[in-house]
């Protein structure tokens, strides 16, 4: 054989050959009938993806909400207790403000949750940050929704 036609081989592995310059690489771990299930689920691509289409909602919702709140209505100088009080009394309005609320703390939240995983390099530290952002989302949430459905414009 030439020098050119000869294949370099390695471990019963072709690297190169002139009439196949690329051979075949057989997969890591092929999948038979008795290859257990993954028990790894799709958590980080729901993240991910929530993380796009949330970023989407909350665009239209924050721009929709200063458009209203502060071109339409008459700006920050209009806003006050009255004007709360005028806004939630329509279940619109509570609706669009518990829905910007929700989304933007589960939005955030998960955002430091992968800032944590990223940086925070002993396990029990990273564990420690996220009990205390998940305790600081949960009570946020929490509190929000209850002042957005039991505000009382009457308070005294």
């Amino acid at each position: 054989m030439s020098a050119d036609t000869t294949a370099a081989k390695t471990d019963d592995v072709t690297l190169y050959d002139v009439d196949n310059p690329a051979s075949v690489i057989e997969p890591p771990r092929k999948r038979t009938k008795k290859t257990p299930k993954a028990t790894r689920g799709n958590f980080e691509m729901y993240g991910w993806l929530f993380m796009r289409l949330s970023g989407i909602v909350l665009v239209v919702l924050v721009l929709g909400h200063l458009l209203i709140q502060l071109v339409l209505d008459g700006g920050v100088s209009k806003i006050g207790f009255a004007f709360v009080a005028g806004r939630w009394a329509s279940p619109w309005w509570q609706a669009w403000d518990l829905v910007m609320l929700w989304l933007a703390m589960l939005h955030g939240a998960n955002g430091l949750r992968t800032i944590i995983n990223d940086y925070a390099e002993r396990d029990n530290t990273r564990f420690w940050l996220k009990m205390l952002l998940y305790t600081a989302t949960v009570f946020t949430v929490l509190l929000g929704t209850l002042v957005i459905f039991t505000f009382d414009p009457n308070i005294r």
